[in-house]
């Protein structure tokens, strides 16, 4: 499983190779330097870092996602919730929430998920 979390750079870089993927490293590598100031080493450690961590594979010279940048998100968001309330959805939505009050259709939108997400 893909260790999804990212430092601020990295981030920059993921969602750089998820606009562009698949994509020829050398042009990675161009687009870097424009866009982040990154020189050609730069670049190809933190792809490197992103390959073993399992999000992109560098294959021939053809970076792709091995994850797809919604399946990070999801991962990330598990993640969090798992780091930060034990995995618990009740204790975070509780704390998204925080007190306000969920408009009808957004409570009715809840309800619906839960029920389809129920274990047998």
């Amino acid at each position: 499983m893909p260790d999804y979390r990212l430092a601020d750079a990295e981030a920059k870089f993921a969602d750089l190779i998820w606009e562009h993927a698949p994509i020829n490293s050398t042009e990675l590598v161009r687009l870097s330097e424009e866009v982040m100031q990154w020189k050609k080493s730069t670049t190809y450690t933190i792809l490197k870092r992103l390959c073993d961590r399992g999000i992109f594979k560098n294959e021939n010279a053809i970076v792709s996602a091995a994850v797809s940048r919604d399946d990070f998100f999801v991962g990330q968001s598990r993640r969090f919730s798992e780091d930060t309330f034990g995995g618990s959805l009740p204790s975070f939505l509780t704390s998204f929430i925080g007190g306000k009050k969920l408009p009808e259709k957004q409570a009715e939108e809840l309800v619906r998920l839960i029920n389809e997400h129920k274990e047998g």
